[in-house]
């Protein structure tokens, strides 16, 4: 299991932890209001909804505060587990109330179910986090470890290299000394055959500068040829450049001329008679988007509401602000 699956996991047990939690809060409010309310002066009764807030909001507090010292790998001490259970069992109590009052066991079974759930849930989600905490511990230990490996065997590698550049150092070094013995005896070799090479070197000399010329002027011939054909592709280059921004600019124009010719068909049909289908709505709407028609008006040629004409208007104008104008559109389709 890698970081990413542990991340996930926890997520989950969260995202679950709080739906029960909110799911057993606003069951209990809904529960207990009406038991508080009963045994409650009248006047008083207004204030029948604080017990099951208060002791949901302890639930919470709990829920949170223990997710919160999982995660650290922290541990309250034995207030917290007296709360954690006080408000379970108080939650327990309130909602199983009435229907023990009233000897009705299964009342009593069914509104036990989302306390006893809460309390559960709690304990499990408690469970949960420290493992997924020592999960992660372990996996950053082991990563920790990892490193280490990895840097231990990094100095050596640098080690060995650094003894390899030594050795290689001395190699040279002998190298060398062999090199200069070598040469030593190269000059007083060298002195004996002076002669003969000065022959030897001014005719090769003279047929290095023949072979030189003779390249000089191959190259140049090609260099001409190659900047020739160069010119050449780039004049075909531009040319054919030219031809399709032609092209594409009278393909432009034969679309954008359609285009007008099918808005302006649809905008000389008149207002509708119905509502028409919503495709043929669309494409009216558009055509009078671009012709700069007013929302009632292309409304009018639809038969659609200014509400659902409007909305269309805010897609074309922004699609992106499309969504947030649809809320509006809405409002306005339903005063329509």
């Amino acid at each position: 299991m890698n970081g990413v699956h542990i991340r996930s996991a926890e997520k989950a047990l969260s995202v679950g932890t709080w739906a029960i939690v909110a799911g057993a809060v606003l069951y209990s409010v809904l529960t207990v209001t009406p038991l508080a309310a009963a045994h409650t002066p009248a006047r008083w009764a207004w204030t029948a909804p604080i017990l099951p807030l208060v002791v949901d909001a302890a639930v919470v507090i709990v829920v949170r505060l223990d997710a919160v010292l999982a995660r650290l790998g922290g541990h309250g001490g034995r207030w917290p587990v007296v709360l954690r259970w006080m408000t379970g069992c108080m939650t327990l109590a309130l909602n199983v109330a009435d229907s023990a009052l009233k000897k009705d066991l299964v009342g009593v079974a069914v509104h036990a179910v989302a306390p006893l759930l809460l309390i559960v849930t709690a304990e499990t989600g408690l469970a949960y986090r420290r493992a997924i905490t020592t999960a992660v511990k372990r996996l950053n230990e082991e990563q920790r470890a990892e490193r280490e490996r990895a840097e231990q065997a990094a100095r050596e590698r640098a080690e060995a290299a650094r003894r390899e550049a030594r050795e290689e150092r001395e190699h040279a070094a002998a190298l060398a000394r062999e090199q200069r013995e070598h040469e030593a005896r190269l000059a007083r070799e060298a002195a004996e055959r002076e002669e003969r090479r000065q022959l030897r070197e001014q005719e090769e000399r003279a047929a290095r500068e023949t072979a030189e010329r003779v390249e000089r002027e191959r190259r140049e011939r090609e260099r001409e040829q190659r900047e020739r054909i160069e010119r050449e592709a780039a004049e075909r280059r531009a040319r054919e450049a030219a031809d399709r921004v032609e092209r594409e600019r009278r393909e432009q124009a034969e679309r954008e001329a359609r285009a007008e010719r099918e808005r302006a068909a649809l905008l000389e049909r008149g207002p509708a008679t119905s509502k028409l289908p919503e495709d043929e709505a669309r494409q009216i709407v558009a055509a009078a988007f671009g012709a700069g028609l007013s929302v009632r008006s292309a409304a009018e040629l639809c038969g659609w509401s200014v509400g659902w004409v409007s909305s269309r208007y805010a897609e074309h104008r922004d699609p992106a602000a499309g969504g947030a104008e649809l809320a509006g559109a809405s409002a306005e389709v339903v005063a329509v």
